[in-house]
């Protein structure tokens, strides 16, 4: 099963897909996708991201792959919805993409051997994670300018159950800038795989539901400018769209901001 949230009419509804461009809400509406405010698809607890786990990205990127995982926590401002608009700064002259796969965590994990590992997800959603490299400090520890900066990091737009995916998830990453490709990867190509990391991370942190991992990104990362359409692309999965604006529109109104939020990208 895939499932989203969305907020409509003054309240919030969970959704499941519907024929064409429509959506069926919990009450049983049918609605357009372009007439509702996309959340992320699930209550989401503690974001942990990982740098650098592909080893052509940190090519890219003039680092070698790590020989431990690069992980660090993202603030809930940062969380964004499907069809939402990230904010490039003004002072910004690269900032990019990261199209990753996402696992949602469904039952508390504790020191779980790599063995059980997956039998904690609850399930797989699309994550674009934005950086704005002007802003990094240390290429192996993220500042929290480049990764937790307010809707900076786009979710869903479905959960989709673990149980329609295959373990661990074989899956092709792309991303498209105004319809052209410029990204291709694949999770096979993961440095740390997901019931590695579960494994560590729960060896020092207990990891609840709703907590998410965004597992990094391949390469193929390009700037991206203000007016731009971005779409993440997982292979299954779905795909994640939303537009770059810039600080005169990031700033207005909350009434303005929501239309926004609201604009239907292709």
């Amino acid at each position: 099963m895939r499932r989203a949230r969305v907020a409509y009419s003054g309240a919030i509804h969970e959704a499941t897909p519907a024929a064409g461009d429509a959506i069926r809400l919990a009450d049983g509406r049918v609605v357009a996708e372009s007439d509702v405010v996309w959340l992320p698809p699930f209550e989401v607890g503690t974001v942990i991201a990982l740098g650098l786990n592909y080893a052509d990205h940190a090519k890219e990127l003039s680092f070698q792959a790590q020989e431990e995982p690069l992980v660090f926590l993202k603030g809930p401002a940062t969380l964004l919805g499907h069809r939402g608009a990230t904010r490039r700064p003004a002072d910004a002259t690269f900032m990019h993409y990261e199209c990753e796969l996402a696992v949602v965590i469904g039952k508390p994990a504790r020191r779980v051997a790599r063995a059980d590992a997956m039998a904690h997800v609850a399930g797989y959603t699309i994550a674009n994670d934005y950086a704005v490299r002007d802003y990094l400090e240390n290429w192996y520890r993220p500042n929290l300018r480049v990764k937790s900066r307010d809707a900076a990091t786009v979710l869903g737009p479905w959960l989709v159950d673990a149980d329609e995916v295959e373990a661990p998830p074989q899956r092709a990453l792309r991303t498209f800038v105004n319809g052209r490709q410029t990204q291709s990867g694949h999770t096979r190509d993961l440095v740390f795989d997901i019931a590695f990391l579960i494994e560590y991370l729960s060896a020092f942190m207990t990891l609840a539901p709703g907590d998410v991992i965004l597992t990094g990104t391949p390469e193929g990362v390009v700037d991206v400018l203000v007016g731009d359409d971005v779409a993440c692309e997982i292979e299954g999965l779905g795909r994640l769209v939303n537009r770059i604006v810039g600080d005169d529109v990031y700033g207005r109104s909350g009434r303005d901001a929501s239309e926004d939020q609201r604009r239907t990208v292709a």
